[in-house]
C-alpha cells in the first residue's frame, strides 16, 4: 500500500516536472520571438529616421538651389516708407522710387507793373518731382558691385518735362562701388562741390557729408547760392566722371572730372573739382575747390562750410568765393563774388520742425543782360563770352519754413522769403524792382 502511494506521488511529481518544463520553454521562446520582434521593429524605425534625413536634405538643397536661382521677390525697400519698392533677383536689385512736389505761392512784383501773381509756384519750392529707378549687381565675393541711377524730372502742376526733350536730366549714369574702391561713377550726374556743400548750403540738407547725391535746389529766390557750386553746364555734370569715398574715420573725399566734347579743343567745356569733408559727430565740416572752362573762359570756385547739432538745434553756415573772365576773349574786368550764409534747423519731438536762414550774395564786375524791368545778373558758371555790361552790387534774401510731416512719407509745408538787391544787382523774376516777398504752402509726398 505504501509502495503503491509512493508510486502515485513520484509519477505526479515527474508529471509536475515535466509540465513546468515545458512552460519554461514555451516562455522562452516566447521571449525570443518577441526580442526578434523588437529588434525588427528597432531596424524599421532605424530605416525610417535616416529615410527622413535623408529627406531633410534633399528639401535643404532644394532651399540652396532655389536661392541661388532668381528669386524674383518684390519687397519694399529696406530703407522704409518713402525710399521705393525694390525687385531682388539673385546678384541683381532694382529700385523704382519718386518724389512729388507742388506748391501754391503768392508773389509779388510778377510783373513790370508791379502785380502779384497767385497760383501754383512754376516749379516745385524744395524739390524738383521726380521718378527715378536706382540698381545694383553684385561682382562676387569681394564686395564690389554695378550700380546705375536714371532720374526723371517733371513738373507737377503741369506733367511737362522740367526740361523738354530730356527724359532722364537729373542723373543717367553707371559705375562701382565698393569698400576698397568707394563710389565711381560715369555719366550725367550732381556737380561734385553740390554734395559737399549739402551740409551748410541750406538746412535742408543732411548734418553728414556722405557719398550720395544732394544739395539744394534753385527753385525760389533763396535757392540759387547752389550755382556757385556748379559746372560747365549748370548744376549738373555732362559727360562727368566722378569718385567719392568715405574712409569710415570720418573723412570723406571726392574728385570730379566733366570731359568737354569739343573736337580740337579739349579743356573747352570740361570741369575739374576736388571736395572733402569731416564727419566728427556734433561738428561737420566740408569744402570744395572747383574750375571750369566755359565757352573757352576760366571760372573758378571755391568753397567751406560746416555745421553743428546741439539737442534739436542746428547751425549751419558757409563762404563762397566765384571769379569768370568774362566777354569775348576775356576782354571785360574779372567777376569776382563773395557769398556766405547761415540757417538753423529746429526739430523737437513730435511731427513738425522750423528752418529760417539768410544769405549774401555779393558781385564786383557781374555779367548783366537785359535791361530795365528784364535785366537779370548772369548766374555763376553761365557762359559770359556774351557778356557786354557788368554791375557791382548785393543780394540778399531772408528765409522761414515749418513741416508739418505727417508720416515718413507725406509732409505739408509753409515757406516765405524775402529778396533785396542793391547796387546795380538785378534778378529777372523781380521784373526791375529791388525787392520780392514770396508766401507758398505745399505738399511732398515720397514713394
Amino acid at each position: 500500500m505504501r509502495h503503491g502511494k509512493f508510486m502515485l506521488t513520484a509519477v505526479a511529481l515527474a508529471a509536475a516536472a515535466t509540465s513546468s518544463a515545458a512552460w519554461a520553454q514555451a516562455t522562452q521562446e516566447q521571449l525570443q520571438q518577441a526580442l526578434i520582434q523588437a529588434q525588427q521593429a528597432a531596424a524599421q524605425a532605424q530605416a525610417a529616421a535616416q529615410a527622413a534625413q535623408a529627406a531633410l536634405a534633399q528639401v535643404q538643397a532644394a532651399q540652396a538651389a532655389a536661392q541661388a536661382r532668381p528669386s524674383g521677390q518684390l519687397t519694399p525697400n529696406a530703407g522704409g516708407p518713402g525710399t521705393g519698392l525694390t525687385y531682388a533677383s539673385g546678384a541683381n536689385s532694382v529700385t523704382l522710387y519718386g518724389l512729388l512736389d507742388i506748391t501754391a505761392t503768392h508773389v509779388d512784383h510778377a510783373n513790370a507793373t508791379g502785380d502779384a501773381r497767385t497760383s501754383y509756384h512754376p516749379t516745385p519750392w524744395f524739390s524738383g518731382s521726380r521718378w527715378g529707378m536706382t540698381g545694383s549687381h553684385s561682382l562676387g565675393d569681394s564686395g564690389l558691385k554695378a550700380i546705375f541711377r536714371l532720374e526723371s524730372e517733371f513738373v507737377t502742376n503741369t506733367g511737362e518735362e522740367d526740361t523738354a526733350g530730356v527724359l532722364f536730366g537729373r542723373d543717367a549714369w553707371a559705375g562701382f562701388e565698393g569698400d576698397g574702391l568707394g563710389k565711381l561713377t560715369f555719366g550725367r550726374q550732381n556737380a561734385l562741390g553740390r554734395d559737399f556743400a549739402a551740409n551748410y548750403l541750406d538746412p535742408y540738407g543732411n548734418a553728414k557729408t556722405t557719398t550720395n547725391e544732394g544739395g539744394g535746389t534753385n527753385t525760389n529766390n533763396f535757392k540759387q547760392m547752389i550755382f556757385y557750386a556748379g559746372s560747365a553746364t549748370g548744376t549738373r555734370y555732362d559727360r562727368g566722371v566722378v569718385w567719392k569715398k568715405d574712409f569710415h574715420n570720418g573723412l570723406v573725399a571726392g574728385v570730379g572730372y566733366q570731359f568737354g566734347g569739343v573736337a580740337g579743343a579739349f579743356n573747352t567745356g570740361s570741369t575739374k573739382t576736388l571736395a572733402l569733408g569731416y564727419n566728427a559727430g556734433a561738428v561737420n565740416v566740408a569744402g570744395f575747390v572747383n574750375t571750369a572752362n566755359v565757352a573757352g573762359l576760366r571760372h573758378n570756385s571755391s568753397s567751406i562750410g560746416g555745421n553743428y547739432t546741439a539737442g534739436i538745434f542746428r547751425v549751419n553756415a558757409g563762404l563762397f568765393h566765384y571769379t569768370a573772365q568774362q566777354g569775348a576773349g576775356g576782354a571785360l574786368p574779372e567777376r569776382k563774388d563773395n557769398a556766405w550764409t547761415l540757417s538753423a534747423n529746429i526739430a523737437p519731438a513730435g511731427k513738425m520742425d522750423y528752418q529760417l536762414g539768410y544769405q549774401v550774395m555779393s558781385a564786383t564786375n557781374a555779367g548783366i543782360t537785359g535791361a530795365g524791368a528784364t535785366a537779370n545778373v548772369l548766374n555763376a558758371f553761365a557762359n559770359t563770352s556774351g557778356v557786354a555790361a557788368v554791375i557791382t552790387g548785393k543780394r540778399k534774401t531772408f528765409y522761414v519754413s515749418t513741416f508739418y510731416h505727417l508720416d515718413r512719407q507725406t509732409e505739408l509745408y509753409a515757406v516765405a522769403d524775402r529778396l533785396t538787391m542793391t547796387g546795380g544787382w538785378r534778378q529777372g523774376s523781380a521784373n526791375g524792382f529791388l525787392n520780392q516777398t514770396e508766401f507758398g504752402v505745399g505738399l511732398r509726398f515720397r514713394f
